[in-house]
């Protein structure tokens, strides 16, 4: 009898362990948005479950195609809301390898607007009519040089990202709009604040695409981080990494100063996922 009841309790458990295995397999692949309601220059994460990245033939935000990685043995992508996007519903699609299709939509909201006036500092020429239309114009020369940036077709990175400087406190923040004159600059990146000399960090683990001097971003450095991710460090003192040397996570690739545009010590910090500078300090929470 004992015999008997050992084997019907071997079959049971056997077959649950089929069904466990079976239901494993069947399990229905989705992902997840962070933010699900984003702002106008907001970075969000999207983390699949369920699912290889072998298993995802691409995703779509807006219809632009996004890059896919492996973060914490996930498939996850990044997408980048423009700070100028218009505020809406929009449509994020994953097209699976077996042709099925999973779709979740994000909302974009409206960025508080703000306002604030600069004028350009004495060692750019003074805030003259003539000299606010100089400084504008190599901006957009500087800006359209950054935008050409190279960027690898694989992650370099696979630790989470770190801030630049030690115990970083922000003195100016993202997205608002600095007037000049008759001309509107946007503010896409953060001001930290950093002493001249103070050590600065590379954010994570990439490839050294700019190390130079320009007329109103100063010494600057842009990091690749792989598949259209890149960091972006301006106003620098001094400079101490050369265009294509691999750097790590937290080596020490400048320092601090007030170079270009700056009027105080501080470092200028840019994200750019895709050519779309976001918020850093919203990115930088993913990797609380």
């Amino acid at each position: 009898m004992k015999k008997i009841v050992l084997q019907i309790a071997i079959v049971i458990f056997f077959f649950s362990l089929t069904k466990c295995v079976y239901a494993s397999s069947t399990t229905t692949p989705f992902f997840v948005l962070k933010p699900e309601i984003a702002i106008q220059g907001e970075p969000v994460i999207i983390t699949f479950e369920n699912i290889k990245i072998s298993e995802i033939k691409n995703i779509t935000y807006d219809k632009k195609l996004l890059n896919m990685f492996l973060y914490k043995n996930k498939p996850t992508a990044f997408l980048a809301v423009d700070l100028y996007q218009k505020p809406n519903v929009y449509e994020v699609s994953v097209i699976l390898a077996n042709g099925k299709i999973i779709k979740n939509n994000l909302t974009v909201n409206e960025r508080p607007k703000k306002v604030e006036p600069m004028a350009v500092p004495d060692k750019l020429g003074g805030n003259s009519p003539s000299n606010q239309t100089a400084v504008v114009s190599e901006l957009a020369k500087e800006n359209t040089e950054l935008a050409k940036t190279f960027t690898g077709k694989k992650a370099f990175w696979t630790d989470k990202f770190i801030w630049p400087v030690a115990g970083p406190f922000i003195t100016d923040e993202y997205g608002y709009t600095r007037q000049t004159g008759i001309y509107n600059i946007a503010h896409k990146g953060l001001d930290l604040r950093a002493k001249t000399g103070t050590k600065i960090f590379a954010m994570n683990r990439g490839v050294v695409r700019i190390a130079k001097n320009y007329q109103t971003y100063g010494k600057s450095i842009v990091i690749d981080h792989g598949l259209g991710l890149s960091t972006i460090y301006m106003h620098l003192s001094k400079i101490n990494v050369n265009v294509g040397e691999l750097v790590r996570p937290g080596q020490v690739i400048g320092l601090s100063g007030q170079t270009g545009y700056a009027e105080f010590p501080h470092l200028h910090l840019s994200i750019r996922i895709n050519q779309i500078s976001i918020d850093p300090e919203k990115f930088m929470e993913f990797f609380d």
